[in-house]
C-alpha cells in the first residue's frame, strides 16, 4: 500500500488591503478595509470555506515609516488598521476551523498581558489561536515606550528567549483537568493542580498563575518570523511555524535544512515544525493576463510610497539622498531586520537593480517569492519546494483584497488538489490538529509524573 502524498499547509496572509504597496488603489480592493469588520468576515470566512489552515495578522505598534515621513504616510494604506488580537476575537465568532494567527511583538508588551490574551483567544475560538512573535522591525515603536532609540538587535532576542519561557510557564498554571466547578462538594478548582511560576530572571519577575485556565490547545501554536542567526536558534528551541522569506528553491532547502537540523538538540521532531515561506501569487489563466495583472499594480505605485518602502526594510536608512536610479549603496548592519536587509541587498547585487527598480522589486512580495503566472505554473513551484524539503507549506500573500485571494482560491487550488497536495476537507478541530503538531503536556503535571 503507497503511504499518502504530502500535504501542503497554506495560511492566508491578510493585511487590509493586500500586501501590494499601492493595493488599496486597485479598482476592486476595499480601500477602507482596514477599519471594516464585514471585509475582514468576508475574507476570512472565504479562506476558511477553501479549507486554508490559518489567516494570519501582521502588526507592528507603530505607523509604518514613523510619523516624520508623512509625505510616504498620507499615501499608504498601512498607516491605521485593527489591532490583531481584537480582530481575531471578533472573527472567532463569525468562523468554526480556520485557525486565527497574529503579531505581537516581546519588545514592547509584558509575558503576562500576552499569555492571558492568547489564551482567551484559544478559549473564544475553541482551539484556534496562535502568537506570531516577533522581537520588532520597525524602528518606529520605541518612540511610542519611552524609549529614544530601537532597543539594541542581540538584547532584542535575549529578552524574547526569556519571554517566552515565561509566557508558556503562564499557560502551565492550570492542568487541564484543575477546575472541578463541582457544585455539590463546593470546590470549584483543584488546589494540587494549580501552578505558581515565581519566575525571577534579568528581564522579568513574574509570580502568576494566570488567570486564565489552561486553553484548549494547552498552548496557541507558537510562530516565528526571524530568520537571523538568533532568530532561528529560538525557532529551533520554541517556534512550530515559522513564517520566512526565501527567493530560490537552493536557498530554500538551506534554510530548511539548517532549521530543522537544530531541532535534535532541543529533544524534538522535525515534523513538529513546519516552514512556511511567504507566496505572493498573482494568477491568471494565462501568461499574459498574469503579467497584465500585475503590471496594473507596479503602474499605481508611487514614488515616494515605493522608496519609503524600500527605506524601511532596509533598516530604515533614508535612501532620498541617493540616485534613484543608481545602486543600493553600501549600507551599515540594520538594528532592525538583519535577514531582510541581507536578503535585499542580496537581490540588488544579484540581479544588478538600481534603487528604482529594487523598490519596484519589492512593492508586492517585500522580499518573498513572488510569482506571476498561471495555476500550473505557480502549482509547480509549490509542489517543487514541497517535495525537496524546501517548504512544508506557504503563507499566501494575496496582491490585492479581497479579488487577490479569490484568484488563488478558484483557480490555484484546483489545481493544487488535482495533484493531491491540498486537502479537501479540516483533518480536526484544532490548529494544531490540521497543522499535524502535537499537544504540549503541561510542565508541572509531567514533573509530578516523573517523581512519582
Amino acid at each position: 500500500m503507497s503511504s499518502p502524498r504530502k500535504q501542503l499547509r497554506l495560511g492566508a496572509f491578510i493585511p487590509a488591503t493586500g500586501h501590494h504597496v499601492a493595493a488599496w488603489r486597485h479598482p476592486d480592493a476595499h480601500a477602507d478595509g482596514g477599519h471594516s469588520f464585514k471585509h475582514y468576515q468576508r475574507v476570512a470566512q472565504a479562506a476558511e470555506a477553501a479549507k486554508f489552515d490559518a489567516v494570519f495578522l501582521a502588526d507592528s505598534a507603530a505607523v509604518w515609516g514613523g510619523a516624520s515621513d508623512l509625505a510616504s504616510l498620507s499615501r499608504s494604506a498601512h498607516a491605521a488598521a485593527f489591532e490583531p488580537i481584537t480582530l481575531l476575537s471578533a472573527l472567532s465568532s463569525v468562523t468554526e476551523h480556520i485557525g486565527l494567527i497574529a503579531t505581537v511583538t516581546t519588545t514592547y508588551n509584558e509575558p503576562y498581558h500576552l499569555a492571558r490574551k492568547f489564551a482567551s483567544l484559544d478559549h473564544l475560538s475553541g482551539g484556534r489561536a496562535g502568537w506570531n512573535l516577533v522581537t520588532s522591525a520597525n524602528q518606529a515603536e520605541a518612540q511610542n515606550f519611552g524609549l529614544d532609540a530601537h532597543v539594541e538587535h542581540a538584547r532584542r532576542y535575549e529578552r524574547a528567549e526569556e519571554f517566552i519561557d515565561v509566557v508558556t510557564g503562564l499557560w502551565d498554571s492550570w492542568e487541564d483537568d484543575a477546575f472541578l466547578r463541582d457544585k455539590e462538594s463546593g470546590v470549584f478548582v483543584d488546589p494540587d493542580k494549580a501552578h505558581t511560576l515565581n519566575h525571577k530572571g534579568k528581564h522579568f519577575s513574574v509570580r502568576g498563575p494566570l488567570n486564565v485556565a489552561r486553553s484548549p490547545q494547552g498552548y496557541p501554536v507558537r510562530v516565528q518570523a526571524g530568520s537571523s542567526e538568533p532568530g532561528k536558534e529560538l525557532a529551533a528551541r520554541t517556534a512550530e511555524v515559522i513564517f520566512t522569506a526565501q527567493q530560490t528553491l537552493a536557498e530554500a532547502r538551506a534554510f530548511y535544512a539548517d532549521v530543522k537540523g537544530r531541532l535534535a538538540k532541543y529533544g524534538r521532531s522535525p515534523e513538529h515544525l513546519k516552514i512556511m515561506p511567504g507566496l505572493f501569487p498573482v494568477v491568471g489563466r494565462t501568461q499574459a493576463e498574469a503579467q497584465a495583472k500585475f503590471d496594473a499594480l507596479q503602474d499605481l505605485v508611487h514614488p515616494t510610497v515605493g522608496l519609503s518602502l524600500l527605506s524601511g526594510m532596509i533598516g530604515g536608512f533614508d535612501l532620498s539622498k541617493h540616485p534613484v536610479d543608481g545602486p543600493i549603496p553600501e549600507l551599515p548592519a540594520s538594528n532592525g531586520g538583519k535577514s531582510r536587509q541581507a536578503l535585499l541587498v542580496d537581490i540588488a547585487r544579484r540581479e544588478n537593480l538600481t534603487i528604482r527598480q529594487l523598490y519596484l522589486r519589492i512593492a508586492g512580495a517585500r522580499g518573498h517569492k513572488q510569482l506571476v503566472g498561471t495555476p500550473e505554473t505557480i502549482a509547480d513551484l509549490m509542489e517543487e519546494w514541497l517535495l525537496n524539503e524546501a517548504a512544508d507549506g506557504f503563507n499566501v500573500m494575496p496582491p490585492h483584497l479581497p479579488g487577490g485571494l479569490t484568484d488563488f482560491i478558484t483557480l490555484v487550488l484546483p489545481e493544487l488538489r488535482r495533484r493531491g497536495l491540498f486537502r479537501t476537507e479540516y483533518e480536526g478541530r484544532t490548529l494544531r490538529e490540521n497543522l499535524g503538531l502535537p499537544r504540549p503536556e503541561n510542565r508541572f503535571a509531567r514533573r509530578a509524573a516523573g517523581a512519582a
